[in-house]
Formats: structure tokens, C-alpha cells, sequence
């Protein structure tokens, strides 16, 4: 079925939101790359697989000495061509979901604003990221290409190798949007009550601000699920029977501290990512507005 023209309860039509989240994705892939391929090096790291560097600064570092600039980039391609569509899907469900919570008054509450960001995220994990991810994370271990280390996986593992990890995955993407969008809709709500912003002329800096904010608050909450969503996607995932058996595996052999593993590269790509994509997409949907006569 068709999705409406207009979101329910919104006077914004669907395809807006869709469309403006899929240019931010783009916008916000490329600028953070560098730092997600670091943070996804250290969470592969274990005592069995060391690495020769330990931090976001020194990992860059080597990367850059061993393999030159463009070895920053490596696994972009994947997880570029993912994130435009999963964005739309992420900012466009939202919106669509937001409108069929509001009340008779036109207000959501913290809880029904996580609930819609938890529906986008785990629509955009099941549809989008377990594949994309997959495939990242494995050419990053195996050390290959897009598509030779996609052709490894399905020769090796079938297509049900690019899915593994794919209820961490939805665990991870839907808790992340629900904490990000309920915590950003609130700190909008709270900036313009203060008299700090205009929902009619947003303002870029507090767009930024706000969803710094939102990465930072979203990243402390589930880190977990991210570390685990990385182990079993990961080329040594086998050892693992199951997502609930990774959870245990790590919690008996590194502590609950090996849950937050690359907590702190992973914060210096979000908060900066988060901040990127929030201002972008409201500054898009804006311009796609206009250019729609909307």
C-alpha cells in the first residue's frame, strides 16, 4: 500500500521528512566515517586480537602511517550506500509514527516520542542496516573490499550471512532512535519555551547543539548493544550461539565493562555525527520545502 501523501496528524506530506533524511545521511556518513572505522577496529579487538593502537588519536594515527589517508575509508561504500535510504527511513517513519501519536491537542509525551523513534529504528535495522552492517564489519576484520568481502560471506556462510547480529542490530538501532528522538524533541521543546529558538526560522547551531546532545545521552544508554551487534557481525562471530550467549561470553570473559568497549571513539563519532545529521535535516527539509512550494 502507498504510503499517505501527508503523515497523520502532520501537515507535512511523508516524502519530505524521507527525502530530507536521506540527503543528511549522506552528509553526516562521509563527514564521520573516519571515526566509526576506528571505533569499529577497537570493539573487534579482544585479548585473543590485539591491536597496534588502543584510542581514536592513535588509531587514526596508524592508520594513516600504514595505509595512507584514503585507509580511513575503507568500508564506506557499504555502509554509504545504506545510510541514505536508512536515514530516509529513520526520519521519515518518525515523523509518520509522531503523527499518529499525538494527541486531540497536537502534543507527544517523552515516552510516546521514544516509542516513535524505537519504531524507525528498528524498521530501519531489519530493512537496512543488519545487511549493510554485516558486510562493514566484516570487510574491516577480513580486511577487504566491498564486494569481494560480500562475495566471501555468501560463498563461505549463505545469504543468511549477511544477517547475523540482526536482532542486536534492531535492539541497538531502536533503542538508539528512541533515546535520540525523545531526547532531541524534548531539548527542542525546552529551547523554545526559553525563548532560545523559533520553530518557524530553526536556528543551525542549536539544531547542532541539540543533537550532539542526543548522540551523547543515546550512546551512554546502549553501548551494550553495540558492542554486541559488532561481535556478531564480526568474521570470529561463530563462537557465539546466539545474541543472549555473546551478552553472557562478554559479561563472564571481559566484565561488564567489555560492554562498553570503544565507548569513547564511539562518542567522538556520534556526538559530532548526530549533531551533523539533526542541523542537516532540519535545514533540508526546510529548503525541500520551499523548493516544493510547501
Amino acid at each position: 500500500m502507498a504510503p499517505p501523501s501527508k503523515s497523520s496528524g502532520n501537515s507535512t506530506p511523508f516524502w519530505v521528512p524521507l527525502v530530507s533524511g536521506m540527503i543528511a545521511g549522506g552528509v553526516e556518513t562521509v563527514t564521520v566515517w573516519p571515526m566509526e572505522f576506528i571505533k569499529t577496529q577497537l570493539q573487534l579487538s579482544s585479548p585473543a586480537n590485539p591491536l597496534p593502537y588502543n584510542s581514536m588519536s592513535s588509531g587514526l594515527r596508524w592508520t594513516v602511517q600504514n595505509s595512507g589517508f584514503l585507509g580511513l575509508y575503507r568500508g564506506l561504500a557499504p555502509t554509504l550506500i545504506g545510510s541514505v535510504p536508512k536515514a530516509g527511513i529513520r526520519f521519515g517513519l518518525n515523523a509518520e509514527i509522531k503523527g499518529r501519536l499525538k494527541d486531540k491537542d497536537g502534543k507527544l509525551t517523552p515516552g510516546k516520542n521514544f516509542v516513535a523513534g524505537l519504531g524507525a529504528g528498528v524498521s530501519e535495522a531489519l530493512i537496512i542496516v543488519a545487511p549493510v552492517e554485516t558486510v562493514k564489519t566484516k570487510c574491516i576484520d577480513m580486511n577487504l573490499p566491498f564486494l569481494q568481502g560480500m562475495k566471501k560471506i555468501i560463498a563461505t556462510e549463505g545469504i543468511g550471512g549477511l544477517y547475523q547480529g540482526a536482532a542486536a542490530t534492531a535492539m541497538k538501532q531502536g533503542s538508539n532512535q528512541g533515546l535520540r528522538f525523545m531526547w532531541f524533541n524534548e531539548y527542542k521543546k525546552f529551547m523554545t519555551s526559553s525563548g532560545y529558538s523559533n520553530p518557524e526560522k530553526p536556528n543551525p547551531l542549536i539544531n547542532l547543539l541539540g543533537g550532539m546532545s542526543a548522540g551523547c545521552f543515546s550512546t551512554l544508554g546502549n553501548n551494550p548493544f553495540d558492542v554486541v551487534k559488532t561481535r556478531m557481525q564480526g568474521a570470529n562471530s561463530s563462537q557465539y550461539s546466539s545474541t543472549l550467549d555473546c551478552f553472557s561470553q562478554i559479561l563472564k570473559k571481559e566484565g561488564v565493562m567489555g560492554y562498553y568497549k570503544g565507548v569513547a571513539p564511539r562518542l567522538m563519532r556520534v556526538v559530532p555525527g548526530q549533531g551533523v545529521i539533526f542541523m542537516s535535516f532540519e535545514g533540508i527539509q526546510d529548503w525541500v520545502k520551499k523548493m516544493a512550494g510547501i
